[in-house]
């Protein structure tokens, strides 16, 4: 029990405070008008026309429900992105346009995180399974099979933990491709590009703190297994 306190809590915690930022820092930019009154749709509109982007718009239903479909070519804005003239708007929108821009020119990361989705949905979902049927195999001494299918859990949730890992860089240079677009177009003034900022940097937050969590599990599931096997 102190081992599972030890490597999960501060993730746990850091989690928390990263949604809370998120949430707090798009409940005050979003209430912040932008200065052309553009709502997030028409913000798009401009940037694809401007960027040459060329793909589809969606409309989804709830807030920071935002997200670029690489497959379908598809960017789905939620409804309070879409429709309101904020500052968080466009911060929303230009980020999500950046992860267009990333797939249209082929950016590494991106492709590297698209090839190893599958196998990292798989491992998040029954890597953690693997492992508990193996500690119990382990602990009645049914052989080696049970130690064996435990550390391929172990594996399977190492590639959930890769894809946390290469997000990182993906969600970073897509901020960076955002800020860069709406300064190029003119589309935002020094005091909001402080706001946009703000937005892209609280997100930022959510997925070094998903990455966090992630290798603290791995760690305390090699740290279990590696006691309770010597045992």
């Amino acid at each position: 029990m102190l081992l599972w306190l030890f490597f999960m809590i501060p993730g746990i915690l850091f989690a928390l405070y990263a949604q809370w930022k998120v949430s707090s820092t798009y409940r005050k930019y979003s209430q912040v008008a932008n200065m052309r009154s553009m709502t997030g749709l028409e913000t798009a509109r401009v940037l694809m026309r401007n960027e040459g982007i060329d793909i589809g718009v969606e409309q989804i239903p709830g807030d920071l429900t935002d997200h670029y479909d690489p497959r379908a070519k598809v960017m789905r804005l939620s409804a309070g992105s879409s429709e309101r003239p904020s500052v968080a708007s466009m911060a929303i929108v230009a980020h999500e346009l950046g992860h267009a821009v990333q797939d249209k020119q082929g950016y590494l990361w991106l492709q590297l995180r698209g090839s190893i989705v599958g196998v990292a949905g798989f491992g998040s979902n029954f890597g953690w399974i693997l492992i508990f049927i193996g500690l119990i195999m382990g602990a009645m001494q049914v052989g080696s099979f049970g130690w064996t299918l435990a550390w391929a859990g172990v594996v399977l949730m190492g590639a959930a933990v890769a894809f946390s890992l290469i997000t990182l860089p993906v969600e970073f240079n897509a901020s960076s491709r955002a800020r860069d677009m709406l300064m190029r177009n003119g589309l935002v003034t020094a005091e909001e590009a402080k706001g946009v900022n703000a937005m892209l940097n609280a997100a930022a937050l959510t997925y070094v703190a998903g990455a966090a969590q992630a290798v603290l599990q791995l760690l305390y599931w090699v740290m279990v297994l590696s006691g309770t096997q010597r045992n």
